[in-house]
């Protein structure tokens, strides 16, 4: 009997580069991975995309949707009044069955509010986080990081949760038995960090669904030596862009230096494999985007500056968490209390805000 296959809903009009760049990659997905792709959008705009690329409408399945909610709409408001916006009737796909993830490239704090309302949160989730994988230095290792942007504001016990959550994403999508768990703070003493940290600190030493090894400076974040990191979304989101950053400037650094002169132009062609290889792993568009774990449904937001090579990778990275039945697997570990937490006197809880 044939397998079914992945089906994937995209809000085809979110990001900076929507629809063209969101249609363009969506359909490289849907022959490549052999997903079934839904976009949501505008018709006569997704067809004009396809059919500028001479792409056969009819191989994919495109879903009307009426509004679009723009990066500068408040999310909350945004959702109730426009309840057919790309987002709102992508992410009500998922909740009816129709669709097994959803993903979207435009308001990462719609598609949060959006998942947050349809879909609802996992059982012992207070607050959902959004995880991205990062390159270390080791090579075909990764790190995942979270929260990247969900949770600008944390308490002790969100930071335990997010730990939980990537153990529990590393231990079935990476195959990695015991993921190593680090806590992101300014020192390797359990003694530094401000009072989310130390507080943070002892929860996670408490937690036996987890193997916390401490914590990780940001030079550690790279090296390896962690499979898993948390931190608040606002600390998790500025490390992101410093990455990205950072990995477009050292391969801009690499385009101007090795091709001067003669020697460097016949090196250059000598070591494309390898600058191939580095870009594949530096580059952030290789990576596609965050999952945002802790709803009841696969979502992943993509960065807003996605082009077509970025949202393939998104759907990629979808079509994973949904053929390893992550979800299944965040619902059915078992749940436990955290450990004599009060309340969060310094960092007064918020409604979701999230930030890049």
């Amino acid at each position: 009997m044939a397998l079914t296959r992945t089906r994937i809903a995209i809000d085809a009009m979110g990001g900076d580069y929507a629809p063209q760049e969101v249609v363009l990659g969506a359909y490289r997905a849907h022959q490549e991975l052999d997903v079934a792709i839904s976009l949501v959008g505008d018709p006569v705009q997704i067809k004009a995309c396809l059919e500028a690329r001479d792409l056969d409408p009819n191989e994919i399945t495109i879903v009307p949707a009426e509004d679009v909610i723009a990066m500068a709409d408040d999310p909350m408001t945004s959702l109730r009044r426009k309840p057919r916006s790309s987002i709102n009737v992508a992410m009500n796909l998922v909740k009816a069955g129709e669709a097994d993830a959803v993903l979207s490239a435009g308001h990462s704090g719609a598609a949060m509010a959006a998942a947050l309302l349809r879909l609802g949160r996992l059982p012992g989730v207070d607050r959902p986080a959004i995880g991205v994988m990062l390159p270390t230095v080791i090579p075909g290792k990764q790190v995942l990081v979270l929260d990247v942007g969900a949770n600008v504001d944390c308490r002790p016990k969100f930071l335990e949760q997010f730990a939980v959550m990537g153990s529990t994403y590393s231990h079935w999508i990476h195959n990695i038995a015991t993921p190593r768990v680090g806590l992101l703070s300014i020192g390797e003493e359990s003694s530094k960090g401000n009072d989310l940290v130390l507080r943070a600190h002892q929860l996670l030493q408490k937690n036996s669904e987890i193997y916390f090894v401490g914590n990780a400076e940001g030079r550690d974040v790279l090296s390896g030596q962690f499979d898993v990191i948390v931190c608040d979304g606002f600390v998790g989101n500025t490390l992101l862009k410093f990455a990205e950053a950072m990995g477009e400037a050292l391969l801009n650094i690499l385009k101007e230096e090795l091709p001067r002169g003669l020697h460097g132009k016949v090196g250059s062609s000598l070591l494309k494999p390898n600058l191939r290889r580095i870009k594949q792993r530096m580059d952030h568009a290789e990576h596609g985007g965050g999952l945002l774990l802790g709803v009841a449904g696969i979502c992943v937001i993509s960065h807003g500056s996605s082009k077509a090579r970025s949202i393939f990778h998104a759907i990629r990275f979808a079509k994973e968490a949904v053929d390893h039945r992550v979800l299944d697997h965040l619902m059915n570990r078992p749940k436990k209390e955290s450990r004599g937490e009060e309340s969060h006197p310094s960092a007064p809880l918020s409604s979701p805000s999230p930030v890049g």
